[in-house]
């Protein structure tokens, strides 16, 4: 081996890379921002999370665990009259979990003596939301349980200074018993099925699209495609509809697989499931379209591809609870088509939604495709 030869080819991939100013953002850019939104997304701490509060007991001892919530900067609690309300908001989304106070709170509390059964609370929780329901009950029966026994100690005092007679209440008297909405077990495995349609149909659907038509371009069969009395829309449709129906066909396989392997099948229609997706496959597609537009080669389309998937898994709600993120990167995520389909998807598999009690976010996903589309054609414009 010649060292020589090697410096030679050394400095020689040096300039070419230095050359490049796509690839020499890609070098730097991708790992500071990979490493800076992992470390804002990927948080299991509860913050700020909102909480609904029905007291029933409307008691100083119920009022002091809820002021101990709300100090302990976890959670932010809103109060509801009724605990219909309550659930109502938090299928909605208004709220992240919801604490139920009974009329006897305070009696059970306050005058249980040692050995018998503890004051109880009802924590509820959407289990369509998994990761973030774990997560924030976890937090709820630790701060409880802490808020409860301060409450024990401070009687025990109050008791020893007005009777010796008193009885001592038991230590840790407040027990959280929760229940979880939709899924009761807080199974993960429903709540990755839902989401994993939205990361295959956003990377692979985009990823294909872009390197096919890129390829066709350096062939050049899509300049002579562009020659033809078609018009753009009608080669956009031409391009988009085969690969639509091939992924809305993978859609219905994905949905039989994950039945018959998994034990998961949709709660809500199959059949409203499959036309939301095979939508959002046109819109997926879309953006594959335009990312072929703006490359040179395939290798560059891959690249930008994988680029897009960065934000989708970290920022959709694929894996991260968008809840658990700061507020901007919340509003950012909001941006993303992925985080309105994967939303969709677990409300059909989870909760059974149906088209009603998902239209603003239908609303939210048709305005991002017919955007998209636009784009496209665009971009089909543009290299004519």
């Amino acid at each position: 081996m010649s060292w020589r030869r090697l410096r030679t080819l050394l400095i020689r991939e040096v300039r070419a890379t230095l050359r490049d100013p796509f690839t020499l953002t890609v070098l730097i850019a991708v790992p500071l921002v990979a490493l800076l939104s992992f470390s804002f997304v990927l948080s299991i701490r509860v913050e700020h999370l909102a909480l609904g509060v029905h007291d029933a007991s409307d008691s100083s001892a119920s009022r002091r665990i809820v002021a101990d919530l709300a100090g302990s900067g976890s959670f932010d609690p809103r109060h509801y009259a009724t605990r219909e309300a309550l659930e109502a908001a938090l299928v909605a989304g208004e709220i992240s979990a919801g604490l139920v106070f009974p009329p006897d709170f305070a009696r059970r509390l306050l005058g249980q003596r040692a050995g018998e059964r503890a004051a109880e609370i009802q924590v509820l929780l959407d289990g369509a939301e998994t990761i973030l329901a774990g997560n924030a009950d976890v937090f709820l029966r630790s701060i409880v349980r802490a808020s409860g026994a301060r409450l024990a100690a401070r009687d025990v005092g109050q008791g020893a200074r007005g009777s010796a007679a008193r009885p001592e209440p038991a230590a840790g008297s407040v027990r959280a018993v929760t229940r979880a909405l939709f899924n009761p077990k807080l199974d993960g495995t429903p709540f990755m099925v839902a989401g994993t349609f939205g990361f295959v149909l956003s990377f692979l659907t985009t990823l294909i699209t872009a390197v096919a038509i890129v390829n066709e371009r350096l062939s050049g069969t899509f300049d002579q495609l562009q020659l033809t009395p078609a018009t753009n829309l009608e080669i956009l449709l031409g391009k988009l509809l085969p690969l639509g129906g091939i992924f809305a066909l993978d859609v219905v396989l994905m949905m039989f697989a994950a039945e018959l392997i998994l034990g998961v099948w949709p709660r809500g229609s199959a059949l409203f499931f499959v036309v939301i997706s095979a939508f959002y496959v046109l819109t997926s597609l879309s953006m594959g379209l335009f990312f072929s537009a703006t490359s040179s080669t395939a290798a560059e389309a891959v690249q930008k591809t994988v680029l897009a998937s960065i934000p989708l898994i970290q920022l959709s709600g694929f894996v991260f609870p968008v809840r658990n993120m700061p507020d901007a990167v919340q509003w950012v995520s909001e941006l993303i088509p992925a985080t309105h389909y994967i939303r969709i998807s677990r409300a059909i598999y989870l909760r059974g939604a149906g088209p009603i009690e998902l239209l603003p976010e239908l609303a939210l996903l048709t305005l991002f495709g017919a955007l998209l589309v636009a784009v496209a054609l665009r971009s089909l414009a543009r290299r004519a």
